[in-house]
């Protein structure tokens, strides 16, 4: 029995195209052709065909199917590899879905990290950057640490008015929203560790990760979010000397009225109480 090459793809439930790929490919034995110059495909040809288009079914890619042999070969080692790799791709896949039914859920944004759907709809529009631009710098502690950070630790009025601050903001405003703010540092980091030593946490090292981190800080913040935020920092690790810098060196740049230095007098030494 000999068949052509379109009565042969009927029979395998392919079609000539594919035929011609696997020729091209060496995966099917060119046939010899009739004198009118038609191929004569015969049954060896068939049961390849029949054994190509099973394997493709299972998922062995093409290029994989010539390394398996023919029929009379054992194909296990090709099918155990195989095997772990749909494993991989389901795992993948229901990950995806969880995420996909948690974002359902809670009507968040796609763009977030795994796992941060539940938080989606309560971040501000720099928290949402952070979050999006930590995921590419730091490990799955960090993010893991931030998300329970995110969802467990209630938002203040200190963190409202901090966001809502505009870079008009007085000099008065800016010290006293560090001095709500720097006793909040200290019990995060010990709650969440990696707030202490982010580097430790980078993915690629720790100067890339804090230099990245600057910039976008710069970019988020303007200048009297980030002074408040160097101010609560300073406040926090006690660093009078350089408070005391940072007070000498505004003052050059924006002289203070007398009232404005009552006002921001320095928070790490005890205020005199007027004797008259």
């Amino acid at each position: 029995m000999a068949w052509s090459t379109r009565e042969l793809a009927d029979l395998a439930g392919t079609t000539v195209k594919a035929v011609r790929h696997y020729h091209k490919l060496g995966l099917l034995d060119e046939p010899e052709r009739k004198t009118n110059g038609y191929k004569q495909y015969q049954m060896p040809h068939l049961m390849r065909l029949l054994q190509i288009s099973r394997l493709a079914d299972l998922g062995v890619p093409l290029s994989q199917v010539a390394s398996m042999g023919r029929a009379d070969q054992d194909p296990d080692e090709s099918f155990r590899v195989l095997d772990l790799e749909l494993e991989a791709t389901i795992g993948r896949l229901q990950r995806i879905r969880g995420e996909l039914a948690a974002i359902r859920y809670h009507g968040g944004a796609a763009d977030l990290p795994a796992g941060f759907a539940p938080v989606a709809n309560e971040l501000t529009d720099s928290e949402r950057s952070l979050v999006m631009i930590y995921s590419r710098l730091f490990d799955d502690t960090a993010m893991d640490e931030t998300r329970r950070m995110l969802q467990y630790e209630p938002r203040t009025d200190a963190d409202t008015e901090f966001e809502a601050m505009t870079e008009e903001a007085d000099r008065a405003t800016r010290r006293r929203l560090s001095e709500k703010l720097a006793p909040m540092i200290s019990p995060l980091v010990e709650q969440y560790p990696w707030l202490g030593d982010p580097g430790a946490h980078a993915t690629k090292s720790a100067a890339y990760a804090n230099g990245t981190i600057s910039q976008v800080l710069h970019d988020i913040y303007n200048r009297a979010q980030l002074e408040v935020l160097y101010r609560a920092h300073l406040i926090n690790t006690g660093a009078a000397g350089d408070l005391a810098a940072l007070e000498a060196a505004l003052e050059v740049a924006q002289p203070a009225t007398p009232t404005q230095r009552r006002a921001t007098a320095d928070p790490l030494t005890p205020r005199r109480q007027d004797t008259q």
